[in-house]
């Protein structure tokens, strides 16, 4: 199984306390967002979780305490620093912050496993196209040499969006090409492998290579184990990465960032943060009487789970 901490909210950042010590008590309770009385449970024991994936944008709060994980579980970490400032992620730190942490996670943990993401790209008046090339390019001299990999996807212009941030320039077809022409050059310049996420169109003509974000093969090459060929479902329509377990929960992200899919709305977050108690074993609320709880299917990728599990559970 691959256990995801960070599709839902930003765990690394707000809720590290909480994420350690679920695996420091080895299980963690999740709850259905569609059936909220519905809980999953899975055990968190190294034999049981063939990698662990992380997506935030700042890693510092769990770095002093992230060896406490990685030497014991497959990892692979995703870092999203894009171009812009307090006005769009309010929550976040600002691009040299962001970087230098970057940079230390990935002396910690191996630039294998490591991914920049660039995303999602917007425009607006502020934001321009030029603003994007020379962001990314000062960037990218910088990450280069402590990344696997950076990933990029064009923003989804989703209802809610268009009220949470009116200024937004709509993407036509010729903007998205000039955007992947620009980074696609700014990449091979640097050396850096430069991937699309999920639907994003086809811009192999520009050295942009099409794949999932987190895939059996990406993993594999990052933790030097081997998996199983399978395919690969995704987590949603047009996404090509590997089926994970999530336990975060939405609506509980403080950054603010206005272009979030994760949160109905920032207050809200900010008040699902406030009610957090780092000693549940579920990381919103607590486990209630009337939950139904099921044991999660926690079935191995890999291809001889017993032999490569070997280096991570003493066996």
């Amino acid at each position: 199984m691959i256990l995801n901490t960070g599709a839902r909210t930003d765990t690394a950042q707000y809720y590290s306390e909480w994420l350690l010590k679920r695996f420091e008590e080895g299980f963690v309770y999740t709850r259905n967002p569609l059936f909220p009385n519905k809980v999953t449970r899975y055990e968190l024991s190294p034999g049981k979780i063939d990698a662990v994936l992380f997506c935030s944008k700042n890693y510092a709060p769990i770095l002093p305490r992230l060896h406490e994980i990685t030497d014991k579980y497959r990892t692979y970490f995703h870092y999203t620093i894009t171009a812009y400032g307090k006005d769009i992620e309010p929550g976040v730190p600002d691009i040299g912050e962001s970087m230098e942490t970057l940079i230390a996670l990935s002396k910690l943990v191996g630039k294998q496993r490591v991914a920049w993401r660039y995303d999602p790209v917007l425009l607006t008046d502020k934001y321009t196209l030029e603003r994007h090339m020379d962001t990314f390019a000062r960037m990218a001299e910088k990450l280069a040499p402590y990344i696997d990999r950076c990933i990029f996807s064009f923003v989804e212009m989703y209802k809610k969006l268009e009220t949470n941030m009116p200024e937004l320039t709509p993407l036509a077809e010729a903007d998205k090409e000039r955007i992947a022409e620009g980074l696609g050059k700014i990449a091979q310049r640097y050396g850096i492998y430069l991937q699309t996420c999920g639907t994003n169109g086809d811009f192999r003509r520009y050295g942009i290579h099409a794949s999932g974000c987190a895939t059996l093969e990406i993993l594999g090459r990052a933790n030097g184990c081997e998996f199983k060929d399978l395919k690969h479902k995704g987590l949603r329509a047009g996404c090509h990465c590997i089926e994970s377990r999530d336990i975060g929960a939405y609506d509980t992200c403080p950054n603010g960032c206005r272009y979030c899919y994760a949160n109905k709305s920032p207050q809200r977050a900010l008040e699902n943060y406030r009610k957090h108690d780092a000693n549940s074993p579920i990381l919103l609320g607590h486990i209630e009487s009337t939950d139904t709880i099921i044991q999660g299917n926690q079935t191995s990728y890999l291809r001889s789970a017993a032999r490569q599990s070997s280096l991570f559970d003493g066996e």
